[in-house]
C-alpha cells in the first residue's frame, strides 16, 4: 500500500469515526464511555496521520 492510500484510509476512518461521535451526540441518553472511546480513536487516528504526513515532509526534503 503506498503512503497516498494508506494516509487516504486513515482520513476515511477519521472522518467515519467524526460521524459516528456526531450521531452518538444527538441521543437523548448518551453514552459518555462510547463517546470517550470514539473520541480516543479518533484522536490516534489524527495523530498517526500527521505523523506519516510529517515523515513524508522530512524524506522529501
Amino acid at each position: 500500500m503506498s503512503l497516498q492510500s494508506h494516509l487516504a484510509e486513515l482520513e476515511r476512518r477519521h472522518l467515519s469515526l467524526q460521524r459516528e461521535i456526531e450521531k452518538e451526540e444527538l441521543h437523548p441518553a448518551v453514552d459518555e464511555l462510547k463517546l470517550h472511546e470514539l473520541k480516543r480513536k479518533k484522536l490516534l487516528l489524527k495523530d498517526e496521520i500527521a505523523k506519516l504526513r510529517q515523515n513524508a515532509q522530512e524524506t522529501v526534503h
